[in-house]
């Protein structure tokens, strides 16, 4: 029989919790999502939203890739929190630094999913997570890295030319509405990576929401281009259901009060 897919619908795949080891003595918690019966064809590693802000390996895009795609797409997911950052999975170890203690969290993710022989190793990084992705992702083990609303706050032109240098692909997925970086300005941004392709979304805004369908279709184009897209909206088998009710207050949207800080304010406050 087939059914719907919808927002908390949870499909066949083998499901692992999983931990990091970073190198400055941290254990982060995170889980790994493999093809229910065959081998995967590529690799996401989950970057997640501002923790300060709501975001954690939870958060709804990323959820719904380990959820759908090792079934749909035959994607390994690998989705973990980052310093000091809480779900229903738990919470890792340490606490958040501004994009700075990070580099050893993308570190061990890269590391751990090595170490798994996990194939074609793609970043999926989202808000704050593209800031990591840019800044510790363009490892000799990375094949490409995909942005969700980057909004260029934690990276700077420096990392920008060691992604142009290394010729790897990469790809932003920029709403048109976005609160921090539209599509205009991150095409004059990324225009320093021959090889960005910077698409413009109508009609979303940053936290994708009513877009997450179209998000899990670009990135299987380029991480799964053997997969057709757009993604089948209906399932024949095995269904379950997760409960994200346990994140009601956990959107961006509700931290909207909640300042940002970034590198400037950071280093006048440390002055």
């Amino acid at each position: 029989m087939s059914t719907p897919i919808r927002a908390a619908s949870v499909l066949p795949a083998r499901r692992q919790d999983i931990e990091l080891q970073t190198a400055d003595g941290l254990t982060l918690v995170g889980e790994l999502a493999l093809p229910a019966d065959r081998d995967p064809v590529a690799t996401l590693i989950c970057l997640h939203p501002l923790p300060t802000h709501g975001g954690m390996m939870d958060s709804h895009v990323l959820r719904k890739a380990a959820w759908r795609l090792p079934a749909l797409a035959d994607l390994a997911v690998l989705r973990f929190n980052t310093r000091g950052t809480s779900s229903v999975r738990g919470t890792s170890e340490g606490t958040f630094d501004g994009a700075v203690g990070e580099r050893f969290d993308v570190a061990a993710a890269i590391e751990y999913a090595e170490f798994a022989e996990l194939p074609a190793l793609w970043l999926l990084g989202w808000s704050f997570g593209t800031d990591l992705a840019l800044k510790y992702g363009c490892d000799p083990a990375v094949t490409g890295v995909i942005l969700l609303s980057p909004p260029l706050r934690f990276s700077a032109e420096e990392d920008l030319a060691v992604w142009a240098g290394s010729g790897k692909p990469l790809t932003a997925l920029v709403p048109e509405f976005d609160d921090y970086l539209r599509p205009a300005e991150a095409r004059d941004r990324f225009a320093t990576i021959p090889q960005a392709e910077v698409v413009g979304v109508p009609g979303a805004k940053h936290l994708w929401v009513g877009d997450a369908e179209t998000v899990l279709d670009e990135v299987v184009r380029r991480v799964a281009p053997g997969t057709a897209v757009p993604l089948p909206a209906n399932w024949d088998g095995p269904m379950e259901f997760g409960d994200a009710s346990a994140y009601a207050d956990r959107t961006v949207a509700a931290f909207a009060e909640v300042p940002v800080t970034g590198p400037e304010q950071r280093a006048a406050s440390e002055s």
